[in-house]
């Protein structure tokens, strides 16, 4: 982040801060959420069931009909249908809230859950595979490409690292617009990405480096949204010990004429261990930051995928 002072800033359900707005009086609260990331994000709380209207306590609601275009209604009255006004207000949302990087989840809620939410049918019994919640799914079609996540899922340190990973990505890329989206500029940020994008995405990897190789004389402003839209699908992808193994030793290639023979022996060793899931990634990482701050390089000092978040967070530490 090119202006340390101002941090990303993330939406979230409520409840999920310790807001008491839950249907029963209650709240959900992440203690991931409201302690340990308040310090890096600005938290944006949001509870569309009490924005449209919906008191606390009340009637809980539940999806019902088509999993592609379930009905919220009430699970007491049925005649309550809030379907078109948790639409509305995740459109509403989404043109406001044009300035954040991330959105997290409440899972499971008929209104703000991403995936698996019940569905049931006319005669009660639920439907396979669950659907999106209202509010959430007409948010998230507005924002394509902006991370989103479910809190429950966010105790996987491998999902929680993703997600952090693409919130600042998102953050960096805003950063770029804001400073003026040029082909340099638009080059110098796919630079500074290869590496996260190669332990993501190999594929993509290539792909993303011939799209700007190829950019020729095309309006940056057009190849720009689509090239970070591809990046955003890209990161999405997990990283896996593997690909990480692969990025290492490229990483590693850089030192080969600086280091002894013993020190290029340990590095090997190191990356050995973390592929074979003895070692955490924070273990080589931080093996090859000292060899690099003793053998600097202009061109790895400013690869993102050996810090993309902030190093206090530690999540490089479990994965």
């Amino acid at each position: 982040m090119s202006d340390a002072t101002v941090k990303p800033k993330i939406a979230i359900s409520a409840c999920l801060m310790g807001a008491e707005v839950r249907f029963n009086g209650g709240h959900k609260q992440s203690d991931l959420c409201s302690r340990t990331l308040t310090e890096y994000f600005d938290f944006v709380p949001v509870c569309p069931e009490v924005a449209i209207g919906l008191g606390i306590p009340r009637q809980p609601i539940r999806l019902v009909g088509d999993a592609g275009q379930p009905e919220a209604v009430g699970t007491t009255q049925s005649d309550l249908n809030v379907t078109r006004p948790l639409a509305e207000y995740g459109e509403k949302m989404a043109a406001e809230l044009n300035d954040i990087c991330g959105y997290i989840f409440m899972q499971k809620s008929p209104s703000c859950g991403l995936e698996r939410v019940k569905v049931y049918h006319a005669n009660g019994a639920p439907v396979d595979g669950g659907g999106r919640g209202i509010y959430a799914q007409a948010f998230c079609a507005r924002h394509p490409d902006l991370p989103v996540e479910e809190a429950g899922r966010l105790n996987d340190p491998v999902l929680r690292e993703n997600f952090l990973t693409r919130v600042f990505a998102y953050s960096d890329w805003q950063q770029l617009r804001r400073d003026g989206l040029t082909r340099r500029a638009l080059i110098d940020f796919h630079s500074r990405y290869k590496y996260l994008l190669m332990a993501h995405h190999p594929v993509q990897y290539k792909t993303l480096g011939n799209l700007l190789g190829n950019m020729g004389h095309t309006d940056p402003e057009e190849l720009g949204p689509r090239y970070f839209s591809e990046l955003m699908a890209a990161l999405k992808q997990c990283a896996t010990r593997r690909t990480h193994s692969n990025v290492l030793q490229h990483l590693s290639g850089y030192l080969k004429r600086v280091i002894s023979a013993e020190d290029k022996q340990e590095m090997q060793h190191v990356i050995g261990q973390y592929r074979h899931g003895i070692v955490p990634l924070v273990v080589p990482l931080t093996l090859l930051k000292h060899y690099f701050r003793q053998h600097p390089d202009p061109y790895i000092a400013q690869q993102v995928y050996l810090q993309p978040h902030p190093e206090k967070l530690s999540l490089r530490n479990a994965i």
